[in-house]
C-alpha cells in the first residue's frame, strides 16, 4: 500500500491496512516524499523535522542492532551444533539403554531385552508379538535378582523357524516371590555402530536400526 502524505500539516500518516511494520528504508523514503511534497507557504517545522531524524537514527540502531543479535544467535546454534554432532560421534563403540519396546527386525542376528526388577522375582517371562498382536515367541528368563537383566533373542518363533522382516514388540512379565505381578522397566540394550546426521537431527545407528537421540536413556562402555 502506498502512504498518504498531508502536504498541509506536513505529517506522514499510513494508509488503512497497510503493514504497521516499518523499516529503516520505508521510513527514509517517507520522509523524502515528504520534503519533496511540502507545501511552500507551510513548510515542515525545523523541530519536526529534527524529531523525525533522530526517529529515524534509533530506528537504524534497532535495526543493525537486531540483525546483530541474529546472527550471534545462528552463530551460537550451530557452534553448538558442531560440539553435539563432535561429541555424538565419540559415543561409538558404546553399548546403551534404549528406552522402547519395540524390535524392528531386517535379518539381523539376535537382538539384546532388557528389564529392571525392583526385587527378586520368582518367575519372568519375555513374550514377543509380531504386528499384528499375535504371539510368536515366549522365553523364560533365568534372570530373576534384583537389578538390570538382560536376554539375547535370535529370531526364531516358538518352532525354532526364523521369523520374517518385519515389526515386533514385547513384553516382560514378572511375579514377585510372593507371586504377585511387578512392575518393571523394560528396554532394549545394543551398541552404536554408527551416526546419521540428517534435518531432523542426530540419530544413532544401534545394532542396524535408526534411533534418535531421544530414546537413549544410560550409555556404557562395551563390555570386552
Amino acid at each position: 500500500m502506498v502512504n498518504s502524505i498531508n502536504s498541509s500539516s506536513g505529517s506522514i500518516q499510513s494508509a488503512p491496512g497497510s503493514n504497521s511494520a516499518m523499516g529503516k528504508d520505508d521510513f527514509l523514503k517517507l520522509m523524502i516524499a515528504q520534503m519533496k511534497y511540502q507545501d511552500p507557504m507551510n513548510p515542515l517545522d525545523s523541530n519536526e523535522y529534527a524529531a523525525q531524524l533522530a526517529q529515524f537514527s534509533s530506528l537504524e540502531q534497532l535495526t543493525n542492532l537486531n540483525e546483530s543479535v541474529q546472527e550471534s544467535i545462528n552463530a551460537n546454534y550451530l557452534l553448538t551444533q558442531s560440539v553435539n554432532n563432535t561429541m555424538t560421534a565419540a559415543l561409538i563403540g558404546k553399548e546403551v539403554k534404549l528406552d522402547t519396546y519395540e524390535i524392528a527386525y531386517s535379518g539381523q542376528e539376535s537382538v539384546s531385552i532388557g528389564y529392571t526388577l525392583p526385587a527378586e522375582a520368582s518367575s519372568v517371562v519375555v513374550n514377543i508379538y509380531d504386528q499384528y498382536g499375535t504371539l510368536v515367541k515366549s522365553i523364560d528368563s533365568p534372570e530373576k535378582l534384583m537389578g538390570d537383566a538382560k536376554l539375547n533373542w535370535d529370531f526364531t518363533d516358538n518352532n525354532g523357524s526364523k521369523i520374517r522382516n518385519g515389526s515386533y514388540t514385547f513384553e516382560v512379565k514378572a511375579l514377585s516371590t510372593n507371586g504377585n505381578e511387578m512392575e518393571i522397566n523394560k528396554y532394549l540394550v545394543g551398541k552404536i555402530n554408527g551416526v546419521r546426521f540428517g534435518e531432523s537431527g542426530t540419530n544413532l545407528l544401534v545394532d542396524g536400526n535408526e534411533y534418535n537421540l531421544s530414546f537413549i536413556t544410560e550409555i556404557f562402555s562395551s563390555e570386552g
